[in-house]
This record gives C-alpha cells, structure tokens and sequence, in this order.
C-alpha cells in the first residue's frame, strides 16, 4: 500500500514511572521499576499486593486542562500526556478540522465507576456522582482532547482491550497513509488501578503474587498498570512544511482476529499481525533489530508470543533483541501499546534495546531468551511493537528511523 509517509513529531506519557515520554524511557532502559506495593481499603482480603498505579504526584504536578468534575483519571492521563506530545510536535492554537484525535481504552472511567458501585452497594449515604456518565464513557478522553485543542477531525475510540492502543496509532497512520487525514492525536489511556478492577484481575489468577518475569520458566502472572501513552502523527508533507522536528515514521502495522478463543491466544493470529506489518513496511525479518514483546508474564501468553515470533523471523530471531518492559510500568491494558510503543521507539531513536527485568530461568516451551538484566546495545533502522488481546485482537506496529 503506497501512499502519503508517516511520521512522528510528538510523544508524551504518564505511567507508573511518572510524568514523561523521556522518564518512561529512562525507567524501561535502565530497568527502574514502578510497581510498587499497592493495598485497598477496600480488599480487606487482598492477596496480590503490587501494582503499577500512575504516582499522585505525577498527576497533581501536571494539571493540565483539568476539570475534575466532569472528568475520570482516565481522561486527566490522556489530557497530561497530550499536552506534552502536542508541546514537543510544536502545535499550537486551533488544530481544525485536518486534525483528528483516535486514542483508545478498555475500560474508560473505572475510578468513577468503583466509587458509585461502593457507594451504591453499601449504602454509604453518598450520592452518585450526576457527571458519571459523561465521565465513565469510553470515548471521554477522545472528546475532551479535541474539544481541549480544537480537533475537528474525525474522533474514534477504540476499545479492544489491551490491543486498543495500537489499533488506534494504527488506524491514525492508514488514514494519514491513505490522504483521509493530515494529521492525528493518538495512544491510548487507561486508570484502572482500582479496587474493584484490581479484585477482578485478581479473581481471574493472572496477576503474579511476587514479581512479573516474562518469558522466564517462573513467571507466575502479571502485574496491573495504568497510564497514558499519546503520540503526534502527521504526514510528512505536513511535519516539513511547519519546520517540525520527525521523531521516526512509522512504517507498518498489521492487525487481525484469532477468531478463537476469548481468553487463549493463537500464535497464529500474532504471527499474522507480525507478517502484515513488514509486508506493509516493505521489510524483512532481517530488518528488525528490537520486538518490544507483548510479554505479560502469564504461561498462556508467553508461550504463544514465542511461537509467533518463531513462525515469522524463524532462525533470525535469535540475533533480535526481544524484551517485554511490563515489569517496568506494569501492563495498562487500554494504554498499554501506547506506552509501550514510546519505549519501542526510544529503543531505535537510541540504539539499545531495553532489559526484561525479574528473568531468570530459559523455559523450554517459550525457547527465547529475552534481553536480561541490563539494556544491549543493538544497530537497526527498523523495530516492532506488539499488541495482544483478549478477545483475540492481535495488533503491530513497525517504526523506522526517519531517513528523509
């Protein structure tokens, strides 16, 4: 598919790192954890007790475009992260109607949500909040970005799980591809750090009791983030006619449904993701010198990922550098591919690949051994960026250096 070239000019993030683009990169390249202990009032019988929440000083020192009566912590990420993306593009004013805003997340206002529920179910005597609605629905952090900068561009939410924001830079750069669009906002965000959700991840034993180890032969499960990953996106027409800075292009993306199981992944459908992005890249497996794996450190998913790796660079993937960095900023579902696509490519804007922290031990049904301990240095042009979801929804992203 040829068309109008990609590229990227701003990125900005909040995540359980903190306030940044630069800070999340820094945390995932020098593996800096940002789980830390996280109890619930609310959970008197809490058996995980780690999670990866966005810091409240994260938040507070960077309240931007702030209406907390009419918005989530969902949105709040999302407008923070905007800010930072469309500072560093170099935007400015009204954005108009060539820019469009797609930004992605799985559950939308789940902090909203919990309370009512609490306060509904044991009678608390507090009212419900008369903005919930407005502040629960999905596409909240979509609308309050283009009403916020004055993008009259067409708005979309995805919301397919932990593939929404992928699918949502994906979807940003075909309609840049294909001339529908001049520019985009885009990422996802997710605030589910909460209770009741924290209860349901648990309830669903998927969420490791001691540390998350993709890929190694002890991984026990995952560990719950949250935050916001927002990327600016134009064309390249566009960027050069205003002076931007290109961070990178993004070059390909691939998406397909395993149409299977709603919870057990197929490699079948992640390798076809893989394919498809190289083939629109016009690259080989060759060319890719760094996956940021989905990796989220349950058995399941592991060794599913590995297999689809496999399938697409063959014996190459031995000479790749692969890591998951969800041990890092935990996996923030809705916002993950996001958050994890600014580390993919802080990746190959710096040459070294980042560690997959808590490995220890080569499993072989995965049969991949993973960056460990520290960052590698790496030489390429070319990285990957996968998305995996319930559902089945499988997403990639291939990101270049911008070459001119």
């Amino acid at each position: 598919m040829t068309g109008t070239r990609v590229v990227i000019t701003g990125m900005g993030a909040i995540s359980a790192c903190g306030y940044g683009a630069e800070t999340l990169w820094e945390a995932a390249r020098d593996g800096v954890s940002g789980v830390r202990e996280t109890l619930f009032d609310r959970i008197p019988s809490q058996k995980v007790l780690k999670a990866a929440g966005v810091p409240s000083d994260a938040v507070t020192d960077n309240q931007i475009n702030f209406r907390p009566r009419m918005q989530d912590p969902v949105t709040s990420y999302a407008l923070i992260a905007a800010e930072e993306a469309l500072s560093q593009s170099g935007l400015k004013g009204e954005l108009g109607d060539e820019t469009g805003v797609i930004v992605g997340s799985g559950f939308g206002g789940a902090r909203t949500l919990d309370d009512n529920y609490w306060n509904f179910a044991h009678d608390t005597g507090v009212r419900m909040d008369p903005m919930s609605i407005p502040k629960i629905m999905t596409n909240a952090a979509a609308s309050w970005i283009s009403m916020t900068y004055g993008a009259k561009g067409p708005v979309y939410c995805n919301s397919t799980a932990c593939s929404s924001a992928s699918q949502s830079i994906g979807l940003a750069y075909h309609m840049i591809k294909s001339g529908m669009l001049t520019r985009c906002i885009t990422g996802g965000t997710e605030a589910c750090v909460v209770a009741g959700v924290f209860r349901a991840w648990e309830y669903l034993r998927v969420l490791s009791p001691t540390l998350c180890r993709p890929f190694s032969h002890d991984r026990n499960g995952m560990v719950l983030g949250e935050g916001a990953g927002i990327l600016v996106v134009e064309g390249l027409e566009s960027a050069t006619a205003r002076g931007a800075k290109i961070l990178a292009e993004v070059v390909g993306y691939g998406t397909s449904s395993d149409a299977g199981d709603l919870l057990r992944p197929d490699p079948s459908g992640a390798a076809a993701a893989m394919q498809m992005a190289l083939t629109e890249a016009g690259i080989e497996a060759a060319d890719i010198g760094y996956v940021n794996a989905h990796g989220t450190g349950t058995v399941a998913n592991d060794v599913s990922e590995a297999e689809a790796m496999r399938r697409v660079f063959g014996d190459k993937l031995d000479g790749i550098a692969v890591s998951s960095t969800k041990p890092v900023h935990g996996h923030a579902l809705g916002g993950a591919g996001a958050i994890e696509a600014i580390v993919a490519l802080g990746a190959l804007r710096e040459q070294v690949a980042p560690p997959n922290v808590n490995y220890t031990t080569f499993d072989e049904k995965v049969g991949l051994i993973p960056v460990k301990d520290t960052a590698q240095p790496i030489e390429t042009s070319h990285v990957l960026s996968n998305s995996f979801a319930f559902g089945g929804v499988n997403a990639t992203l291939a990101f270049g250096t911008f070459t001119g």
